[in-house]
């Protein structure tokens, strides 16, 4: 927990509020019930803003007139928020009726030895999005609406070891649920072999579940969902691309915990990058530019991964319906995301890599395939297909065999640590006949990671 602060204004004007009414109260009672009555009421009302105002774990709306603050250290205490918001005050009181869920998680998170790692990626969200109920005079609304600057708090930041930033990253987002978890009892379930280049979204989503929590996978989010989930107290993590230098970028987790629409700015817990610390000596996060996030985010299809204690679901959906739509259309929408950006840009590389993961994800493997192709000619970064494997397939599917064990051929060039490829690896030669290649494919990938199921299963479907 922090230090103590001062009271604010509006507490000591609440107190001198409230102690008028009891002095009130003394001197109405000796006039009569009514009268006595009426100063009770008034005393409770009083309290009532006052308590809403300093609601621990709640929202802290900025009064009217004052500008929304620097981004600063978080918020000491778990899930804990600071949002800043223009406007009058009784605006902000209105608003405040709306209150944060608690952070804990209703069952308690504790380590496991082993986790799911072939789920496939969630589409839809614990639950079915449902529409939040209609404002009413007497009903408070189902969520906060997006403020102008929001910074979490409450969480444990670590720097991750190699290759190692989708564990870092989830045991960070774990913390701020009071998870005691960290990266190396991650690590240990997700990558066992330590040279492993890759953990994919959905393992991590299976990991949280395991543990206890509802976690959503997407694709296709956007600023305004982003803007509203933090507002709610609700991080994110997002995959994203990274480039130090020019031609030499990979792929990144990084945990989003706040932002300051005024100066168009992302907080980010990075395991990995320190550029625009925001404190260089207390760990607060990093800035990165909207105009640095977006194409990032991009390149992955504006994949990210929402992990909240099952409690929140509800909290969770009514966002989801307002600010993003129906998860199980979210690659239809995907898709068109993509078309609209490829009317306006023809030539660009990742949004033809977009709509062909969208359209292998809806079955059009064909429509896919010419996608990926359009991508790969226009040209993508080196380590690409380290990450995600849409475009081997859709070349499966569509019986393009010696593509497949090409494109494996140039990833295992630059590296032999991601059972990913084995895997399809071995299914394209097992599909050209090639028993003896496709056996070897799979166990090459069970060596690197033992509980990866749909290699043991190719293996174990294999003649002889």
């Amino acid at each position: 927990m922090g230090s103590q602060k001062e009271p604010s204004d509006a507490s000591r004007i609440g107190a001198l509020q409230v102690e008028e009414v009891r002095l009130g109260a003394t001197a109405m009672i000796r006039r009569g019930p009514i009268a006595y009555a009426f100063s009770i009421i008034s005393a409770a009302a009083v309290l009532v803003i006052v308590l809403g105002l300093r609601q621990p774990g709640g929202v802290q709306v900025a009064a009217a007139g004052r500008q929304a603050p620097e981004p600063t250290a978080p918020v000491q205490g778990p899930g804990s928020v600071i949002a800043a918001e223009q406007g009058t005050l009784a605006g902000a009181l209105a608003t405040e009726t709306a209150t944060l869920p608690p952070a804990t998680p209703t069952t308690t998170p504790v380590a496991t030895s082993t986790a799911t790692s072939t789920a496939a990626p969630t589409t839809t969200p614990t639950g079915t999005p449902t529409s939040p109920p209609a404002p009413t005079a007497t009903s408070a609304p189902a969520f906060l609406p997006a403020q102008s600057a929001v910074a979490l708090g409450g969480l444990r930041h670590e720097w991750q070891t190699w290759n190692n930033c989708g564990p870092a990253t989830l045991a960070m987002y774990l913390s701020y649920y009071g998870s005691g978890l960290n990266q190396a009892d991650i690590r240990a379930v997700l990558r066992p072999d330590p040279d492993d280049k890759n953990v994919s979204p959905h393992e991590l989503v299976s990991y949280a579940q395991s543990q206890g929590y509802a976690a959503t996978l997407l694709v296709n989010g956007n600023r305004e969902l982003l803007r509203t989930l933090l507002s709610n107290g609700i991080p994110a993590i997002l995959e994203t691309w990274h480039e130090a230098e020019p031609g030499n970028g990979l792929g990144h987790y990084r945990l989003v915990v706040g932002y300051d629409e005024s100066r168009q700015e992302w907080n980010f817990y990075d395991s990995y990058d320190a550029r625009g610390l925001i404190d260089p000596n207390v760990y607060a996060g990093i800035r990165l530019a909207d105009t640095q996030l977006a194409p990032w985010w991009k390149v992955f299809n504006r994949t990210l991964i929402l992990v909240y204690p099952p409690a929140q679901s509800e909290l969770v959906n009514a966002i989801l319906t307002a600010t993003y739509g129906d998860p199980a259309t979210m690659w239809q929408a995907a898709r068109s995301q993509a078309e609209s950006e490829l009317a306006a840009a023809p030539d660009d590389a990742f949004a033809w890599f977009n709509l062909g993961s969208s359209l292998n994800a809806l079955g059009h493997y064909g429509d896919a395939a010419a996608a990926f192709d359009q991508a790969r000619t226009l040209g993508l970064p080196w380590r690409m297909h380290w990450y995600q494997f849409g475009p081997f397939e859709s070349y499966l599917a569509v019986g393009r065999i010696d593509d497949v064990v090409a494109l494996t051929d140039e990833v295992l060039e630059k590296t032999e640590s991601i059972e990913e490829i084995y895997y399809w690896r071995g299914r394209a030669l097992a599909a050209a006949g090639d028993g003896d290649g496709a056996q070897a494919a799979f166990a090459r990938a069970l060596a690197l990671n033992p509980d990866y199921t749909p290699a043991a299963e190719m293996l174990s479907s294999l003649p002889g």
